[in-house]
């Protein structure tokens, strides 16, 4: 059984969100063994200045790391990343479990993204969509189009 890991810096906070992460990862169950790795949010002031935002995602990149897997393929959730379908991620996730050597990572950042170098250590960086969402709400979608992959690579009729 695949090995998946979801790393989030922050922690969900409303009900309605943990509910839908919940049935996701109960899903996610009859496919891989799925780990949920939850890092705290370094605490800003309201209107930080840049370089305190940089220090702020360096210390979260260094916590990241800390909880990555020696065979991690770390994938950054990012605005600059490529956006795919799903069926296109069910391919990655598919050719990730054939090859069996690397673990696929998801990375979703804080309210202020991720800091450029755990960006650059990413083998590959993923864009949901060209808008804006909630990072809670991120986690959510990308659960489920975790689950949309693995239902599209075992031929069931979820994905339509």
């Amino acid at each position: 059984m695949q090995r998946v890991t979801l790393i989030c810096v922050g922690k969900l906070k409303e009900r309605f969100y943990a509910e839908a992460a919940a049935e996701y990862v109960k899903r996610l169950g009859r496919y891989c063994k799925l780990t949920l790795v939850e890092l705290p949010e370094e605490r800003l002031p309201e209107d930080p200045p840049p370089a305190q935002v940089e220090a702020a995602l360096e210390r979260e990149a260094a916590a990241v790391r800390a909880k990555l897997p020696p065979s991690a393929c770390l994938i950054a959730l990012c605005v600059e990343g490529r956006e795919r379908s799903s069926r296109d991620l069910a391919r990655l996730m598919e050719t990730w479990a054939c090859r069996g050597e690397r673990q696929p990572v998801f990375l979703i950042g804080g309210s202020f993204g991720l800091h450029e170098s755990i960006k650059a250590q990413a083998a590959e960086k993923l864009s949901m969509s060209p808008m804006t969402f909630p990072h809670h709400l991120a986690r959510v979608m990308l659960l489920e189009q975790i689950y949309r992959a693995y239902q599209i690579n075992a031929g069931t009729r979820y994905h339509k």
